[in-house]
């Protein structure tokens, strides 16, 4: 039985246990209020400080915009706190927002919330693109249960309330990606410059969304190789030439500023100390063994085993011949394969994997659109939707919980510690696991130890090693040495 061949507006049966299904406006209520108790969950511990597993990538960010702030807001030089006495400036992704943040602490002080909450706003801003590009890929049913995986799958819900680009990225990603498809159903011009420009800022933002051209070419290949307008024929000289124009004008638009931005970022790490370039080193082949570890780790912590499941449902689910676009989000997973392989050494990062949020609620949506398909009593619609919502909260709750942990208050102890006994500009060598929070509470600069080119060289292999590092950055101007229980 295809799952997508009925009436979107009628009998929602697992999806919506008050039988909105008949009620389209209800439909509406329901995916809105899903919308806020998912903001609302970000905002639990917004003001927590970055000593969470992921302490040391905001770290850099909030140092970013921090020194945004002290140094004259230099856009096109973000600066990091771990080179010591050398300028520091690094080549990172669009700091678009650092700067953002650097701009609010001018008028309400440094806080950690203004940084998380960048990752909150734009969040909310793809909650009702993803519900539209759902339902024109698999009908209102999928759509509902995609949008309530969406908002509650554990790594989303973590990233996005975290001070880093990537959930900006995705949510600028799932903008274009609908607007896209917008222009293609209704040859809008609007929404082909729309559409461009949030590609263009999803790939400023975080490079690695470059995976999303995947299926904007699958959907440019589904509409006859153009942009076409909405699926009605065009004269005969407007299907050659016209149609490939415009792809090219928006491939212009989305890839040519990144192309400058990252040039230019790949210059700042070539002319200033510590050289580095943020993800440099992460295109990387590696083991059967580490990419079974990273598809372990997101089938069940990242995404939980359920939505994993349900995603494997809508996987192999038969797709309705009357929706063009059911296959789009089979390419963006198969681009996320690719992705995770070659970038394999990258993807070290949980984060790296955050695109796999929107593909395994989009399918588990259209897994429970064919299990609704099968259900004909309505008081078991019901129990079944109720039951299923209840599990993947608890199992959401239960995988989420390990993200909050605290893996680095010492180090931000040491680091107000400092900031209370050194003077403003005391050289720091932090004995700190590669991580810079002590560096950004202390408020200081300073070096990684064991340090090499400024970048973390991992504990010293004995005493004389750790000596010969300690003195060759004391005559670099190091003032200060400093280390907490769990590094001495």
């Amino acid at each position: 039985m295809r799952i997508s061949e009925r009436d979107p507006g009628r009998d929602i049966a697992l999806r919506c246990p008050d039988g909105a299904a008949r009620r389209p406006y209800q439909i509406m209520w329901l995916a809105i209020a899903i919308c806020i108790l998912a903001v609302a969950t970000r905002l639990v511990f917004i003001n927590q400080p970055y000593i969470d597993h992921w302490s040391w990538r905001q770290s850099d960010v909030a140092a970013i915009a921090r020194n945004f702030l002290q140094n004259g807001f230099r856009f096109g030089y973000p600066q990091i706190d771990w080179a010591g006495n050398g300028a520091g400036y690094v080549g990172t992704e669009f700091p678009i927002l650092p700067f953002i943040a650097a701009v609010c602490y001018k008028f309400a002080g440094v806080h950690e919330s203004i940084g998380r909450i960048q990752a909150v706003i734009l969040f909310a801003v793809s909650l009702p693109f993803f519900f539209l590009l759902v339902r024109e890929s698999f009908g209102s049913t999928a759509a509902i249960w995609a949008s309530f995986f969406y908002c509650f799958t554990p790594l989303n819900v973590f990233a996005g309330r975290s001070f880093m680009p990537d959930v900006p990225s995705l949510s600028f990603a799932i903008v274009g990606l609908y607007f896209f498809l917008r222009r293609l159903q209704h040859g809008e011009s609007s929404s082909f410059f729309v559409a461009s420009i949030a590609i263009s800022l999803s790939l400023l933002i975080k490079i690695t969304s470059i995976v999303i051209l995947a299926p904007l070419m699958y959907l440019a290949v589904a509409e006859g190789g153009g942009l076409g307008s909405g699926g009605r024929s065009e004269a005969e000289g407007d299907r050659g030439q016209r149609p490939r124009l415009q792809l090219i004008l928006f491939a212009a638009i989305a890839l040519a500023p990144s192309a400058i931005w990252y040039w230019h970022a790949h210059q700042i790490a070539q002319k200033f100390y510590p050289h580095h370039f943020f993800g440099a080193g992460g295109i990387r082949a590696e083991s059967f063994a580490w990419y079974w570890h990273i598809a372990l780790q997101t089938l069940i912590s990242s995404l939980t085993p359920l939505l994993s499941l349900l995603a494997l449902v809508g996987l192999l689910a038969p797709q309705s011949g009357d929706r063009r676009y059911s296959r789009l989000f089979h390419w963006w997973l198969v681009a996320m394969i690719v992705f995770i392989i070659v970038v394999g050494y990258g993807n070290r990062h949980r984060w790296y994997q955050l695109p796999l949020v929107p593909i395994a609620a989009a399918l588990a949506g259209a897994g429970c659109g064919l299990v609704a398909s099968r259900i004909s009593s309505r008081l078991a619609a019901i129990t079944s939707s109720i039951v299923l919502a209840g599990t993947f909260l608890i199992l959401a709750f239960v995988y989420v919980r390990p993200f909050y942990e605290s893996s680095a208050a010492q180090l931000r102890d040491a680091g107000l510690e400092l900031k209370k006994v050194t003077p403003p500009d005391a050289l720091i060598i932090a004995a700190d696991m590669g991580d810079p929070t002590i560096l950004y509470y202390a408020e200081r600069k300073g070096w990684h130890f064991l340090e090499q080119n400024a970048i973390y060289n991992g504990n010293p292999d004995d005493s004389e090693q750790a000596i010969e590092n300690l003195e060759q950055l004391r005559r670099r101007g190091a003032t200060h040495f400093v280390f907490t229980r769990n590094t001495f």
